[in-house]
């Protein structure tokens, strides 16, 4: 079941800053490179859910899981790795479409 209260609009940019060693004044810097990186990942995702490519299924939410993981937006990276191995698998019951729109909308919440 895709994480439907992921929630990142109270980010501490000094705490994001100090867990991934880097200094405050370069968050905002990288998570806009990351709206911007995942949005074009998140179309090209959603085109392979439409058509069942499971093979850009899986390296398209292998991009989001690295990207989301590095900036510890858990929930963000949680899901795009159960995509990544149902895809893995051809899970052809898995709910990709669901877990696509649960991320598209914890990303949503993100604030720079």
């Amino acid at each position: 079941m895709p994480i439907l209260d992921a929630d990142y609009s109270n980010i501490d940019h000094e705490e994001m800053a100090i867990s991934i060693g880097l200094k405050p004044k370069h968050v905002p810097m990288l998570i806009a490179s990351f709206f911007e990186e995942t949005e074009a990942i998140l179309n090209t995702l959603k085109e392979s859910i439409i058509i069942r490519d499971y093979h850009n299924i899986r390296l398209n939410a292998h991009a989001i899981k690295g990207s989301a993981g590095n900036l510890r937006f858990n929930e963000v990276y949680e899901m795009a790795k159960e995509i990544e191995f149902a895809a893995a698998e051809q899970k052809n019951n898995f709910e990709y479409e669901s877990y696509h729109q649960a991320i598209k909308s914890a990303i949503g919440t993100i604030s720079i």
